[in-house]
C-alpha cells in the first residue's frame, strides 16, 4: 500500500479506524525527510496490513505541536489506538522493517494492561478530583 497524506482533521479517525498506523512527520525543506521518504514508501508496499501515513509539519503546524514534534523526520507507530513507538531521525529500510515487525509482534493485551496501570497510577498520584481533602494522619 502506498503512503497516505493526512491532516489534523483526519489524524484521530485514522488512528482509531486502523489496527496499525505509522506516521511520518516531515517537511518539504528537510533534507533527511527527503532521504527517508523513498525508504518509507518502499517499505509501505511490503506491508499492506499497515497504514503508512505522512503529516506535512509545515501545513499541519498545530498537529505537529500537539504531537510534540521537535525534530523531523519523526516516526510514530500506533497499534490499537496506542502510541507504541516514537523516534526522531531517518531510518534505513532495515531499521524501518524492524520497527514494523516489532509493532506487529507486540502482545497488545500486555500493552493495554500496562497503559491501564499507568492511568491508575497517574490518577492516584493526582489525588481526589472532587475537591475533597484527604485527612492527615
Amino acid at each position: 500500500m502506498a503512503t497516505v497524506d493526512i491532516t489534523g482533521e483526519q489524524f484521530a479517525s485514522t488512528i482509531e479506524g486502523n489496527d496499525i498506523v505509522l506516521v511520518d512527520f516531515w517537511a518539504e525543506w528537510c533534507g533527511p525527510c527527503k532521504q527517508f521518504g523513498p525508504t518509507y514508501s518502499t517499505v509501505s508496499e511490503k506491508h499492506p496490513d499497515v497504514l503508512f501515513t505522512k503529516v506535512d509539519t509545515e501545513a499541519e503546524q498545530q498537529l505537529a505541536a500537539e504531537a510534540g514534534i521537535s525534530s523531523i523526520p519523526t516516526l510514530m507507530a500506533f497499534r490499537e489506538k496506542v502510541l507504541v513507538f516514537s523516534q526522531p531521525g531517518a531510518l534505513n529500510s532495515l531499521q524501518l522493517e524492524q520497527v514494523v515487525d516489532a509493532v506487529k509482534a507486540l502482545d497488545m493485551d500486555e500493552v493495554h494492561a500496562h497503559v491501564a496501570r499507568q492511568r491508575e497510577e497517574a490518577a492516584a498520584a493526582a489525588g481526589p478530583q472532587d475537591g475533597t481533602q484527604i485527612p492527615e494522619a
